[in-house]
């Protein structure tokens, strides 16, 4: 096999990508992690306390020691966005937006989410300071404290209910006069809950703090004030699965957008494996944990899918890349 050909290319770099490349890598199979945002949501998650082995650690440690692990075995690991990506005799290839090449005979697609924010000044500034997009991730860094919850589906009214656990106080803002269709369980739960202030019709429309979110502003009056003191701000409005490449493949995608793979991570494209929130594997339950081991999972399914297909990559076969990778 040339230098610059790989048996599995993975795409991404949170959970999902760090564990496919580990387990490919393991596998002794040329493997190489090709993703432009390390950590994904999880580097950005602030502390988390609900992943096995760590009491509590930085959702930045602990996507940096999945990726020094995975680099322990020489594995490489990029820093770019893949744009393009294509299937033509039994092998794939892509290129990135620095203008390097790969190609492979399997690729794991684990590029997550991005979750849809309210694009507000300071916003992203705050994010593991105050801000959140995961209510299930962060709920109980609020423990008797004042928190305020943006959304009006199903994910905002179970993450407050479940951040009223913990804090002192509960806001939940939504620009809608009513909630979109929550789970009745769940609205259930929020309003059985009296430190519950729903504030309908508003939209937050300013952020304001120091090195840490201190306060919000919204666009109509609550309790006689615009701007209210709150702690943390958790932001669940939804996400948009990354699934462009996927549509360059052909891969099939569910009503939400998500690739719809089987219980070995396989899609309807032969050799192109998906991992991670970008899939419909896991439900609701959009984690870290659950990521790691759909990339595990991933990972072994692409390992003997090329184990089966044991000769070399075709050529470039006329798209006009040029390989350029620092393997």
């Amino acid at each position: 096999m040339a230098e610059s050909e790989y048996d599995i290319l993975v795409i991404g770099q949170g959970a999902a990508a760090f564990s496919a490349g580990l387990y490919a890598a393991r596998y002794q199979v040329k493997t190489i992690v090709v993703g432009q945002t390390f950590g994904g949501e999880t580097a950005t998650g602030g502390l988390i306390e609900n992943y096995p082995g760590h009491v509590e650690i930085q959702g930045f440690d602990l996507m940096l020691g999945m990726k020094e692990q995975v680099q322990k075995y020489d594995v490489p690991v990029i820093d770019a966005k893949v744009t393009e990506i294509e299937r033509r005799d039994d092998c794939f290839t892509a290129r990135d937006d620095e203008g390097d090449a790969y190609l492979a005979k399997s690729v794991v697609l684990a590029m997550g989410r991005e979750r849809r924010t309210l694009g507000l000044e300071h916003e992203q500034q705050w994010v593991g300071q105050g801000v959140s997009y995961c209510s299930t991730c962060d709920a109980p860094l609020y423990r008797r404290r004042t928190a305020a919850v943006v959304g009006g589906g199903d994910a905002a009214v179970k993450g407050a209910a479940l951040v009223a656990q913990y804090a002192d106080r509960v806001y939940v803002i939504y620009r809608g006069h009513e909630f979109v269709r929550p789970e009745p369980v769940n609205l259930s739960k929020m309003q059985e809950q009296e430190n519950i202030v729903p504030v309908m019709s508003a939209n937050v429309v300013e952020l304001k703090g120091g090195d840490y979110l201190e306060s919000i502003v919204l666009d109509r009056e609550v309790e006689g004030a615009r701007e209210l003191r709150v702690d943390g701000l958790l932001i669940e409005i939804g996400a948009n699965p990354n699934i462009g490449l996927a549509r360059q493949l052909g891969i099939n995608t569910n009503d939400k957008d998500e690739i719809v793979v089987d219980k070995y991570m396989g899609t309807n494209v032969a050799g192109a494996f998906a991992a991670g929130d970008i899939t419909d594997a896991s439900g609701e339950l959009k984690q870290a944990i659950t990521a790691a081991a759909q990339g595990a999972l991933a990972a072994t399914t692409a390992y003997e899918y090329v184990t089966e297909h044991t000769g070399g990559c075709c050529s470039m076969h006329g798209m006009g890349f040029e390989l350029g990778v620092g393997a």
